[in-house]
């Protein structure tokens, strides 16, 4: 297997907003914010919904690294109730293998309503469910050992259990790549974030809010040379500022595309991600994984959803 991806197993419920509703509902635009069931279903109850998808931050990530000929794997947490189902089943049409056996919890399938406002930018209110439970014995570490790269997501980390899940997964990876996820998660966990980059990750996927944030820094430069000293495999997307790639020291900058008809942001990152993996684990030069990355990414954007 050439990527095993490992992270919140969420159903995506995608609706159309204005911004007068975030306004309302005290929602701040771009970020995600963790809510509970009653919450949900209180601000659910006065949108209309757009599309339903099986989604989460890495698993979209490989379901495009799978639509590009890739060998895949995901693990994510589900309950054996009716969104679980479909969730397994968007990921086995996708012919990602789901490496999770779903039962009966107490505690039902993660949802994340993703509220798209008429500049294409999205806010997610996530309702982790059974998603944010996941521990070490869900983690079976011959599986991953059997994946060139394991790719995590800083939505998943946590204190306790899902942290052990994070550590087994690490410690029997052969090489681990992580996303930042979202400047929400690096604040909330910037100490922790910071460690997990220096000292556990091989590369790491952010885009310039998130590590700026992460290294509580305003200036660009800061972050060059932090992965100059760090001498480490760090990826960063910059809207449309383009991307950049620093590794070992050497930066490796691609532009981005331009005259796109933006419709919604959601999955930029992740597929963009999936893209530079794609070129990773084919042999491709970095200048060919950014650009790749920039092509995904610039194909989901001009389309509602995280799925091509």
């Amino acid at each position: 297997m050439k990527v095993l991806g490992i992270g919140n197993a969420i159903v995506d419920v995608l609706c159309k907003v204005d911004e007068k509703f975030l306004t309302e509902n005290s929602l701040t635009k771009s970020t995600m914010k963790l809510i509970d069931e009653k919450e949900f279903k209180s601000l659910i109850s006065n949108l209309t919904i757009t599309e339903t998808i099986s989604g989460g931050s890495v698993a979209n990530s490989i379901v495009g690294l799978s639509q590009l000929g890739n060998e895949v794997g995901f693990i994510g947490k589900v309950k054996d109730d009716n969104l679980g189902q479909k969730y397994e089943e968007g990921l086995k049409k996708e012919n990602v293998n789901y490496l999770y056996s779903k039962k009966d919890e107490l505690l039902p399938t993660g949802t994340c309503l993703i509220l798209i406002t008429p500049d294409s930018e999205r806010t997610m209110c996530t309702f982790l469910g059974i998603a944010g439970k996941i521990n070490d014995k869900d983690i079976d570490e011959k599986i991953v050992k059997k994946a060139e790269i394991t790719f995590l997501e800083g939505y998943l980390w946590d204190e306790g259990e899902p942290k052990k899940a994070f550590d087994k997964a690490i410690n029997h990876s052969n090489k681990v790549a992580m996303s930042l996820s979202d400047l929400f998660c690096v604040e909330r966990h910037k100490n922790h974030f910071l460690e997990l980059v220096k000292h556990k990750l091989d590369i790491v996927f952010a885009n310039e809010q998130e590590i700026l944030s992460l290294i509580s820094s305003t200036s660009f430069d800061d972050i060059l040379a932090l992965g100059k000293q760090l001498q480490k495999h760090i990826v960063i997307t910059r809207g449309d500022k383009g991307a950049l790639a620093i590794i070992d020291g050497k930066v490796t900058e691609c532009k981005s595309k331009k005259n796109l008809k933006i419709v919604d942001l959601t999955g930029a990152g992740d597929l963009f991600a999936a893209g530079y993996l794609h070129g990773l684990i084919n042999n491709l030069n970095v200048e060919e994984c950014l650009a790749k990355g920039t092509e995904l990414s610039s194909v989901i954007i001009q389309k509602i959803g995280a799925r091509i």
